[in-house]
């Protein structure tokens, strides 16, 4: 399968959306229970990098298939260089290596912007995300237990991380 690997345009954001509500509803990737505006989801992601993943073949046919971005974890200026992960894949085309061309993509230019730590909260349900984060170099650094609710239910996640050996190493 022939998949491009483009920087994210605002024109993609209907696209976005919809693999990102498509996420939502599986209640496994997130505790967002709607996506929110281009304006909203624009002012809570770094500038750069973003990407999706334009495959060329298949269901796709030359539609986004997935998206990668980046959020801050912190506005503290020592927190500059830790970002956190977002990696959502269109369900028709899941299992493709989608998913691992947007992280891996993620993981070159996040080093390319300065970002010393990548991180990643992931519910322990989603094997196929926890799978995908290990391939590329991320750890598993804890289980935040009953952190948050989900519909009325405590929900755990583990927390990955992925430090670089190229930036923040002196």
């Amino acid at each position: 399968m022939k998949t491009e690997i483009r920087v994210m345009a605002e024109g993609d954001w209907e696209a976005v959306r919809d693999i990102y509500r498509a996420g939502i509803a599986t209640g496994q990737a997130t505790f967002e229970t709607e996506a929110p505006s281009w304006t909203a989801w624009n002012n809570g992601h770094l500038p750069a990098p973003r990407f999706v993943a334009v495959s060329n073949e298949g269901i796709s046919n030359g539609s986004v298939a997935g998206w990668a971005a980046l959020s801050a974890v912190s506005s503290r200026s020592a927190y500059a260089g830790v970002a956190e992960v977002s990696v959502y894949v269109a369900e028709q085309m899941r299992g493709a290596g989608i998913g691992r061309l947007l992280l891996e993509s993620l993981v070159k230019a996040s080093e390319e912007n300065r970002i010393w730590t990548l991180q990643a909260s992931i519910f322990p349900e989603n094997t196929a995300s926890i799978s995908l984060h290990n391939s590329c170099g991320f750890r598993e650094v804890g289980r935040r237990q009953r952190i948050a609710k989900m519909n009325g239910v405590w929900r755990d996640t583990l927390l990955f991380e992925r430090r670089s050996e190229v930036v923040g190493i002196a």
